[in-house]
This record gives structure tokens, C-alpha cells and sequence, in this order.
């Protein structure tokens, strides 16, 4: 093969991020998907107009974003009295209960990185191209913190809060509601036709090799290693990526020693958490706290089933799964255990997914707290626990993001060298 022919069918080969698998790329219809040959990950996806369908999602989703912020959002009525509030009224609310951490989560999670993130897409996908020196840095940015956006699952809680406050007076949606809605889907949707590859590429052309890949086997075997950042091939003693310049390793340093570290901590603070309030409802000068059992045998009690399951699993059962999970993967990728790495990886990928999801107990408080506000008839306070569970969320996100999931298929190769077979 040519140098020329050589550069030019660079950016087709990748390794895959969760078991690190040479494919070389084919050339996709549109609609279509290639995935890895060995654990299925989708590693492309061909869309119809890659550029412009982001791109307009994002700026409709902008657009969403500052009508939302614009107008109120929701309201309850209690006994004749009305409290209305908008989104930034939320952590204005808990920063007065001296909760400034609470405050400050949720104007990143939901508010900031979702809003920087958006922009970075519109900046990356427009048709006039940015200069590197501008567009390396968004595309580091929005690739990383995309996956700690949380609008949705702050909607999620909205709708959970509802519920609650049905007990007590009459909800309003208002104006700034419905444009969240459409956010929220607009944003998911800019997301999801966003293409990695296609960004980077356009970016950078993929840094040459000084020969062609194999396909079948693994990057480790030949002495390459993928960019954790812009996913190009590189060799694997390289420590800086030439593309995007972020500094990388064949296997992330000391996975199993950060992720199990992480999952400790989350571990030593979920206890109290659970057991600590979470919330302290005073009504009529009499203060009491509820945890986030007591808040689902409420909701059960109230006949408001579906959403005391909901709860239970958004903030009881994922919790607990997860850190059994993670548990269990780093076990796994330690050696130990029997190796079903098909196993595994669906597990990795489950844990990645909902480890969000917990914080939907987290946004119902902080819609409550800065709704619930009465006066003397009845007002809804953050505690101390919910910083706690806050905490536990955070954690358990690190730490699977600590974990290297090619470690579990590096099983695979330490058997093979020492000559056993391999299921």
C-alpha cells in the first residue's frame, strides 16, 4: 500500500474504547452502524447530514434553554396562598438554606454544562471551521462533560415532585415549562446524532502509522494504543496524542486502585446517607425530617405507587447495584472469578448508563425547597443527608470512570500466552 493510500484510510481504523479490538472501519449506508466484532460496542453510526442535524438540534435546544430561564417554570397554590418560581429561583433557594453545594451542583449539572456543552457543538459543526487552537480545547470539554449533563433526569424529578406536592395544594405549570420539555429533547437528540469520529476528523486528519493495523487483533498486541480523548491510533509508548495533544496510556494507571478507592469512599457515605434526612418539612411551626425510605413508604402509602418504585429504584436499588456492580467488575478485572467477559461488558454498560439516574431524588429536594415556601402555614428545607447522597452519586460516577473495561478481555490474552484454552 502507498503512503499516500496508506494516510488516506488512517482515520477508518479504531480501536475499540471497551476491549480494545482492531476494526477497520467500513463504509456505512446511512442509518447504519458498525460495531466490534468481539463485545458489539457500537464504535460508528453513519447519520444523514452528520453536521447540520447536531447542529440544529443544539441551537433549538439553546433557544429552549433561554425561554425556560425566561418565564416562571412551576407553581403551587396552598390555602389560598400562591408561591411561583423559575429555574434560577431553584438554588437561589438553597444557597439561603446555606446549602451552597447543593446550589452549585445544580446549576452545572443542569444548567451550565449543559448550556457549554451545546454551544461547543454548535461552535464544532458550523460550517465556517474554528481554528484548532479554539477547537481541540471545546472538543475535549464536550466529549468529557456531556455525560455529566443532567437536565432530563432534573425533569424526571420535576414530574416526581409533583406527585408529592398534589398532597398538599394545587400545582401549576407554567410558561417556562414547556420549552424545558423541548430542551431536554432537543439536547438528547443533538447528542445522540453527534458523531465522535466525524468531529475529530474534521478537526485533524488522524496522525499517520507507520504501517497498516491488523484487524482482529488487539491494539496491546501491536503495540498501539487508542487516544482516550480523540480515539486516533497512536503507538503505544507515545505518552502525548499528535492530534488533540491529551496524554494517555495503553491502560489506564492504576484503574483497579482509583475505582476501588472511589467505590470505598461512596460506600462509607451511603450508610448515613440513607439514614440521615434528606428533607425537613415544616408545617405549622412543627419540623420533621424524612429520609429517602420514609419518603418512599409515603408515596407508597399514599397510594402513589409507581412513583414510590420509582424513587426506590432511582435512589435504593441503583445505588446498591452499582456498587455491587463496579464491585464485581473490579474482581473480575482483577483476575478473580470466572471469565464471561460477554458477562461483564453488559454490565459495564449498565452501570455507565443509569449511574445518573440517582440524583432524581437530589432534584426532587431542591424543586420542593425552593417551591414549599409559605410562610408560616408550611415550608420544605434541604438536610444534610441529601448533600451525603449527593456525594455518593458523585463518587460512584468517578469510579466507574476509573475503570478500564479492557481489563476484563486482557483476561483473555494472559490465558492464551500460558497456553489455556479460551472459552
Amino acid at each position: 500500500m502507498s503512503d499516500h493510500s496508506h494516510h488516506n484510510t488512517t482515520h477508518r481504523w479504531v480501536l475499540c474504547p471497551h476491549c480494545d479490538m482492531t476494526t477497520q472501519l467500513p463504509s456505512l449506508v446511512l442509518g447504519t452502524r458498525a460495531t466490534c466484532m468481539r463485545c458489539e460496542t457500537t464504535l460508528a453510526t453513519a447519520w444523514h447530514e452528520p453536521l447540520r442535524r447536531p447542529m440544529a438540534y443544539a441551537f433549538s435546544a439553546l433557544v429552549m434553554l433561554i425561554m425556560a430561564n425566561l418565564f416562571p417554570f412551576i407553581s403551587i397554590s396552598v390555602m389560598g396562598l400562591t408561591n411561583q418560581i423559575s429555574l434560577l429561583k431553584i438554588p437561589q433557594a438553597m444557597v439561603d438554606d446555606q446549602y451552597q453545594f447543593l446550589a452549585t451542583i445544580f446549576l452545572l449539572f443542569v444548567q451550565i454544562i449543559p448550556a457549554v456543552c451545546l454551544v461547543s457543538i454548535l461552535l464544532l459543526t458550523m460550517k465556517y471551521r474554528i481554528p484548532n487552537g479554539l477547537a481541540i480545547p471545546l472538543a475535549k470539554g464536550l466529549f468529557y462533560l456531556k455525560n455529566w449533563g443532567m437536565a432530563e433526569i432534573f425533569l424526571a424529578g420535576v414530574l416526581v415532585s409533583f406527585v408529592k406536592l398534589m398532597a398538599y395544594g394545587k400545582i401549576g405549570l407554567e410558561i417556562g415549562f414547556w420549552p424545558w420539555c423541548l430542551f431536554c429533547l432537543c439536547q438528547l437528540r443533538a447528542f445522540q446524532c453527534l458523531e465522535r469520529h466525524n468531529i475529530w476528523q474534521r478537526i485533524s486528519p488522524a496522525p499517520a502509522l507507520a504501517s497498516s493495523p491488523q484487524a482482529g487483533i488487539t491494539g496491546l498486541a501491536q503495540n498501539l494504543r487508542s487516544c482516550p480523548c480523540c480515539s486516533a491510533i497512536v503507538p503505544a509508548e507515545d505518552v502525548y496524542c499528535p492530534r488533540c495533544h491529551q496524554r494517555g496510556y495503553a491502560r489506564k494507571p492504576r484503574s483497579l486502585q482509583w475505582t476501588l478507592s472511589l467505590l470505598i469512599t461512596s460506600i462509607l457515605l451511603y450508610v448515613p446517607a440513607n439514614i440521615m434526612p434528606i428533607m425537613v418539612t415544616d408545617a405549622l411551626g412543627s419540623q420533621s425530617g424524612s429520609n429517602i425510605i420514609a419518603g418512599v413508604i409515603f408515596l407508597w402509602n399514599e397510594g402513589s405507587w409507581p412513583i414510590a418504585m420509582i424513587i426506590f429504584i432511582a435512589s435504593i436499588l441503583v445505588p446498591s447495584m452499582k456498587i455491587l456492580a463496579i464491585g464485581w467488575l473490579s474482581w473480575n478485572a482483577g483476575g478473580y472469578g470466572s471469565r464471561d467477559n460477554h458477562r461483564m461488558q453488559i454490565i459495564y454498560e449498565v452501570v455507565e448508563f443509569v449511574g445518573r439516574w440517582s440524583m432524581v431524588d437530589v432534584f426532587v429536594i431542591a424543586v420542593l425547597s425552593a417551591l414549599v415556601r409559605m410562610g408560616t402555614l408550611m415550608n420544605v428545607y434541604p438536610a444534610s443527608g441529601a448533600l451525603l447522597f449527593c456525594l455518593v452519586v458523585i463518587l460512584t460516577m468517578f469510579s466507574a470512570q476509573s475503570f478500564d473495561p479492557r481489563l476484563l478481555w486482557d483476561r483473555e490474552i494472559i490465558k492464551n500466552n500460558e497456553g489455556e484454552s479460551i472459552e
